[in-house]
């Protein structure tokens, strides 16, 4: 009988072997370099075809997040294609936290993950496929830490600047699905929405701001241990020129719309947070924000507004976080949209929880709830 064997070394793997005793592990994630982050894991078993695997992730009191365990199913596929879940029971008296992972392979080798990933060779024909769309042009912002490029499609003539880029936190991989499912829209030259936004907008998008991270296997942070949704205010070449090469991009254009793409480990549905408490806040600044969750929650069961991140008192507002930065640098509409690792619960999927399917159909919805915003501003 073939020996069970567990390996992280490719892109974005992540996780410690502890020890393996038939098909049983006992297993730990790496922390993010430099960094007290921990919680993405990505690894293969192989060995245990029709065997049952009891997989034990340990330490996770100390992890990033260790609310977001309970209630939560590892993400599973023996095709790299189709991502579902398993049974994945929490334990916060054992082992320092406890998360262990039961799945019977039908095949010889089969893959975990925090969420399904999406590599960075995918990244890289997600750009190549949008910049051979006859309507966008491709921009390189900079280069990470890493010397890896920081890449932007824009398209569209019109006059509104429309700001969207996802995986500051590298490890919210649903952020580049969501990414996919928008290129995608915005680039069919036979999709109605697409075009009425390439008509009306200057569209800037960065799929994914941290390569070097999702690349690393990292939860939160870049190369140096930085935690890039917290450099807004000043970024630095030393430790943030991600961020450095993004804020700059827009100084140069100017916005007027932004959405900063994440996911998060322990609300069970997909939520927006805003910029209520910057200094500056405007009664129509917010009212626009406002009314864009209200077009969303319309059009998608898949979002809603009841819950969410606490709304920061009034001029209180962290400027050293995109969505308050923008907002007070530019006077405009900006937001962070979040989607769970768990599942959508007013909305919920036993198969798949949340997938890479629902956020690329998410980022299709935020793009007609964009255009409908947009033309009610008109009228």
């Amino acid at each position: 009988m073939t020996d069970v064997q567990i390996n992280a070394a490719f892109d974005s793997g992540n996780i410690e072997v502890l020890s393996i005793d038939g098909t049983t592990a006992r297993l730990a994630i790496m922390r993010d370099r430099s960094s007290s982050f921990f919680q993405w894991f990505h690894f293969r078993v192989s060995g245990a075809k029709g065997r049952e695997l009891t997989l034990i992730i340990t330490g996770l009191n100390s992890s990033a997040y260790p609310m977001g365990w309970s209630g939560y199913n590892a993400c599973v596929s023996e095709d790299r294609q189709f991502w579902g879940r398993t049974e994945s029971h929490w334990d916060e008296g054992r082992d320092g936290g406890s998360l262990t992972i039961r799945y019977k392979p039908a095949s010889d080798i089969v893959w975990f993950a925090y969420f399904a990933p999406y590599s960075m060779e995918r990244h890289h024909d997600l750009v190549a496929r949008t910049a051979c769309a006859g309507s966008v042009e491709y921009r390189g912002l900079g280069t990470s830490l890493d010397g890896q490029p920081i890449d932007c499609l824009e398209m569209g003539a019109g006059p509104v600047q429309v700001w969207l880029y996802a995986r500051q936190h590298p490890g919210e991989s649903m952020a580049e699905w969501w990414m996919e499912g928008a290129l995608d829209l915005l680039t069919d030259p036979a999709d109605s929405v697409g075009r009425e936004l390439r008509r009306r907008c200057r569209l800037h998008v960065v799929p994914n701001a941290n390569p070097d991270g999702s690349k690393r296997g990292h939860l939160r942070t870049n190369a140096a241990g930085v935690n890039l949704n917290r450099e807004w205010d000043n970024p630095t070449s030393e430790q943030s020129p991600e961020v450095l090469a993004l804020r700059d991009a827009m100084d140069a254009s100017g916005v007027d719309f932004a959405m900063d793409v994440h996911g998060d480990e322990a609300i069970p549905a997909v939520f927006l947070a805003g910029f209520e408490g910057i200094p500056s806040l405007r009664d129509e600044q917010l009212a626009g924000y406002n009314r864009y969750a209200e077009i969303l929650e319309r059009r998608t069961p898949d979002f809603q507004t009841k819950l969410g991140y606490p709304i920061a008192r009034p001029g209180k507002g962290n400027l050293s976080m995109s969505t308050n930065q923008l907002a007070e640098r530019f006077g405009c509409v900006s937001m962070t949209l979040e989607m769970p690792f768990k599942d959508h619960d007013p909305a919920a999927d036993r198969r798949q929880g949340w997938s890479p399917e629902r956020s690329k159909q998410l980022g299709r919805d935020c793009m007609g709830a964009l255009l409908e915003w947009l033309v009610e501003r008109e009228a």
